[in-house]
């Protein structure tokens, strides 16, 4: 009798110990797939249909304006070169330099691209002649102070993240509020909420 409830006892242990390495490797499995790059062809989240993008979310887009009129205030006129742009934009974008003349002016194909979903502005200065520049020494307010730096230092006191403190690609005129999301979670459907 003894002799069975020992074997009854190995054999729960042996279940037991089954399904505890099966859950910790599917578990293994599942974190890798969460971080794997294109895990959202093979792992799909179907939590939410994603909505098409048009345009700028409305709190980029109420910062964009925002920062035009502060840095008027400071006597610096500034033009957003860049809002939103479409896929197909940015993989046209993506080719200038590559596979069609001109420099190359982003590492971000089609997708990849905050201004894909409508996070982003790129922005250039306007000389008092009325010329489009892209002078990062330019002081046309007279204070000393690189106009440049001076809508840098406005953009990051409204949210955005600039594209100038990137350490691979530099990326000057752009800024961006990722709202804390990945590209791979915008490719994935998930959206930022319309205020903050």
């Amino acid at each position: 009798m003894k002799k069975i409830k020992k074997k009854e006892q190995r054999k729960q242990k042996k279940s037991l110990r089954f399904w505890l390495i099966a859950t910790l490797l599917i578990s293994v499995l599942y974190v890798w797939l969460q971080q794997k790059e294109d895990h959202y062809e093979i792992w799909p989240d179907y939590t939410r249909e994603a909505a098409p993008i048009t345009g700028l979310h409305p709190v980029v887009a109420e910062s964009e304006q925002l920062l035009v009129r502060k840095a008027a205030r400071r006597g610096i006129d500034i033009v957003i070169t860049h809002g939103y742009r479409s896929i197909e934009e940015q993989d046209e974008l993506f080719n200038q330099g590559r596979s069609t003349t001109g420099n190359i002016v982003t590492n971000a194909r089609g997708g990849e691209s905050y201004h894909n979903y409508g996070l982003a502005v790129d922005f250039a200065l306007r000389t008092p002649d009325g010329d489009v520049v892209w002078d990062m020494e330019r002081d046309d307010n007279g204070n000393g102070q690189a106009d440049w730096m001076e809508v840098v230092d406005m953009a990051k006191e409204l949210g955005f993240t600039w594209g100038g403190d990137w350490a691979n690609f530099p990326d000057y005129p752009h800024l961006q509020m990722d709202f804390g999301l990945s590209i791979n979670e915008l490719k994935r459907g998930k959206r930022p909420p319309d205020s903050p």
